[in-house]
């Protein structure tokens, strides 16, 4: 085989590597919609990571590597306070798979980066809120 041949399979080789690094990335993205559901619908929601929305249900757009405590208010309901963390996913844990075997160290750094190997958990969150009790026992 000659040089030129060579040198064009490397290459070809090369390329083939590249085109499948940070599978998980491309597949996936870093990004995730995020769901909060709660019954009796209506009820605010913050996150320590500064997304809110003013009346349940409501979605978000958020990095797949996220945590963060999550608060949920409404008028006559007992304040209601939760995590969400992220796991990894098995799609994600397939990408990074691809990417060990196929030899994309690259990829998979990129792919832990980014955080598209994780999921949300839990998604969608579903809350059942309690009504707050009556003061003092007065009927």
């Amino acid at each position: 085989m000659n040089t030129v041949n060579r040198i064009a399979r490397a290459v070809l080789c090369g390329a083939v590597l590249a085109s499948t690094a940070a599978c998980a990335t491309v597949t996936r993205g870093s990004n995730d919609t995020w769901t909060v559901q709660t019954e009796p619908s209506g009820a605010a929601v913050r996150t320590t990571n500064q997304f809110a929305c003013d009346s349940t249900p409501c979605t978000f757009k958020m990095q797949r590597k996220a945590e963060f405590d999550v608060t949920i208010t409404k008028p006559g309901y007992k304040t209601w306070q939760g995590h969400v963390t992220h796991h990894v996913a098995g799609a994600g844990g397939a990408g990074m798979a691809g990417n060990v075997i196929l030899g994309g160290i690259i990829g998979a750094g990129v792919d832990v980066a980014t955080g598209a190997m994780y999921d949300l958990v839990p998604n969608p969150l579903s809350v059942k809120l309690e009504t707050e009790g009556k003061a003092n026992g007065a009927p």
